[in-house]
């Protein structure tokens, strides 16, 4: 059936409300039948029993035509599978992790947008960032800069729009003039959290996207934000923990990258910090990847062979572009008396010959000096 159809979107937009995501076996019940006819069987309750348990309670709250203008007056938009712009390769990962027995790996029925850029192309080069709501300025400060690291590579930044890591990763995707992709825990409708009202406005006025598996007038549950880290977890190619507590909605996202087979980071952090614990306890069960940087993360979350970060290599010192035989010469001489040629071979194990060829080679680069005494070195930057 076609996307253009009205009798699909209708019949997602109540399958949305109808039961508790993640809802495996409405899921399944949809895949088989397809949306409109699901969503009638549903509404019938001429359903199996483990589809009854899910939408039972909501069966009868068949409000997808109000929901669809509560959402255009924000304004919004429900985003279908059925859509081009659905992120089908970021959900199909859930399929494979079904199949090992993750009950809870399943795609959402449909989503919430609001927003006009199309959500496949904004996270088709993503990460997600996430971390403690109550944030240390160290975690704070990494994550701003990852996030303007990234969008300065052209990496689209995912988060939750929750307070400390998450608002601070897309306050630096915004400050690097890149998009940002907020999934929250709740209708579209709902100021959550109120102090990131601002925030998400601006996420949507530089073009990038706030999404929920919620119709409007949801309002946010602790289980809500659990289930909706799914989500952050498949639409990144990554997920860089920064700051979490052992026990936080930020290892939860851990655990589902690992479960989705995506690449896992985390940024080390102060060992007597609270706030770091979880951390640690992911770099030290080499479940996840030691990063800093957003080149860092590049390199462990993107394409292979392309995207690679270059090693730290501190200050240049003049003799870096020596060859091993030159290095060992230049080792050789003395800074203030000199040497002949001869004792320079002795010195460095070389043949005379080799010597006699090189030294001039050094002089030439600024590196060495003949004198009245002999060949001596020019002191190099070290």
């Amino acid at each position: 059936m076609s996307a253009d159809d009205p009798r699909l979107r209708l019949a997602r937009a109540y399958l949305s409300r109808v039961a508790e995501p993640p809802a495996p076996a409405l899921h399944r019940l949809v895949t088989e039948l397809g949306a409109v006819a699901a969503a009638d069987r549903v509404h019938r309750g001429d359903v199996p029993p483990p589809v009854s348990r899910e939408t039972e309670a909501r069966r009868t709250a068949f409000l997808p035509r109000a929901d669809l203008a509560a959402a255009e007056a924000l304004p919004a938009r429900l985003l279908i599978p059925e859509d081009p712009d659905w992120p089908s390769w970021q959900f199909s990962s859930f399929a494979a992790a079904a199949a090992q027995g993750a009950a809870e790996a399943v795609p959402p029925l449909a989503l919430w947008v609001r927003g006009g850029a199309p959500l496949a192309e904004l996270v088709e080069r993503a990460v997600a960032i996430v971390g403690s709501r109550s944030a240390t300025p160290y975690g704070e400060t990494v994550a701003t800069e990852l996030g303007i690291g990234l969008a300065d590579l052209g990496v689209t930044v995912v988060s939750g729009a929750a307070m400390g890591i998450d608002g601070a990763a897309h306050r630096g995707a915004i400050i690097g003039n890149g998009p940002t992709v907020a999934v929250v825990a709740c209708g579209l409708d709902i100021p959550y959290p109120a102090g990131h009202v601002g925030l998400l406005r601006r996420i949507v006025a530089q073009g990038g996207l706030i999404l929920s598996e919620y119709p409007p007038g949801v309002q946010p549950a602790k289980h809500r934000f659990l289930v909706r880290n799914r989500l952050i977890a498949a639409l990144g190619g990554g997920t860089v923990v920064v700051e979490a507590g052992i026990r936080s909605g930020a290892t939860n996202t851990a655990a589902h990258t690992r479960t989705l087979g995506r690449p896992l980071m985390a940024v080390p952090g102060p060992v007597n910090s609270a706030m770091s614990v979880g951390c640690l306890a992911l770099l030290r069960s080499g479940h996840a990847v030691p990063v800093g940087t957003a080149a860092q993360v590049i390199e462990a979350s993107g394409r292979i062979g392309i995207d690679l970060s270059d090693t730290p290599e501190g200050p240049r010192r003049e003799t870096d572009g020596l060859e091993p035989h030159a290095l060992r010469v230049h080792e050789a001489l003395p800074e203030r008396s000199g040497l002949s040629a001869e004792e320079v071979a002795v010195e460095s194990g070389l043949p005379l010959s080799r010597v006699r060829g090189l030294l001039p080679a050094l002089e030439l680069a600024g590196l060495a000096q003949r004198g009245d005494e002999g060949w001596h070195r020019l002191r190099a930057n070290r």
